[in-house]
């Protein structure tokens, strides 16, 4: 499923093609393996408060959300073979390296899935 990826406190698309990541399969493999994530695209997991960044060939910032698809914490620019995590995490959103500084996405704001 595809949606557009609005910041509602800042009125800024943060992405404009967000896949949902919904099988066993494309959750496993998520951006692994790829050569980049293309400017307006974004991976979306539901359920899911921890990444990890083995075999990526490229930085990304993560956002974490909670059950209100409220911003918890970003990790901007998180690299190759690391990991992140927020407990308290319901969704976990992967976004170009960057990309949250340049839409001013921030801790507490709410964020709207739009098919």
């Amino acid at each position: 499923m595809k949606y557009k990826i609005l910041n509602k406190t800042k009125g800024i698309y943060i992405a404009q093609n967000g896949h949902l990541a919904e099988t066993f399969f494309q959750r496993f493999l998520g951006l692994m393996l790829r050569e980049a994530i293309a400017k307006d695209e974004a991976l979306i997991f539901r359920d899911v408060n921890s990444i990890h960044m083995f075999f990526m060939r490229f930085p990304i910032d993560v956002v974490y959300l909670d059950g209100d698809n409220k911003v918890l914490k970003i990790k901007h620019s998180l690299k190759p073979w690391r990991m992140s995590s927020c407990i308290r995490a319901k969704a976990t959103i992967e976004l170009p390296g960057r990309k949250a500084q340049e839409t001013a996405t921030e801790i507490g704001d709410t964020l709207e899935f739009i098919e």
